[in-house]
């Protein structure tokens, strides 16, 4: 964004989240895993209620509280 704020910073690890944008796009679950790559992408790994974890990117996730 272009006024300074990061939209990836309100993602951590225990959150639930959704996927709204992406390969993963429609899937939700909990956030087991937040990593920030060299290039500063910041990439997360979900699990799922039924146990199944993928990693997306977290710029492509909403949480939920």
């Amino acid at each position: 964004m272009r006024d300074g704020s990061d939209p990836c910073a309100n993602v951590g690890n225990g959150d639930h989240c959704v996927v709204v944008s992406g390969t993963h796009a429609g899937k939700s679950g909990i956030v087991r895993d937040r990593k920030t790559s060299p290039t500063g992408h910041v990439t997360i790994t979900v699990e799922q209620k039924d146990g199944v974890r993928f990693k997306t990117l977290a710029r492509n996730v909403s949480t939920q509280n």
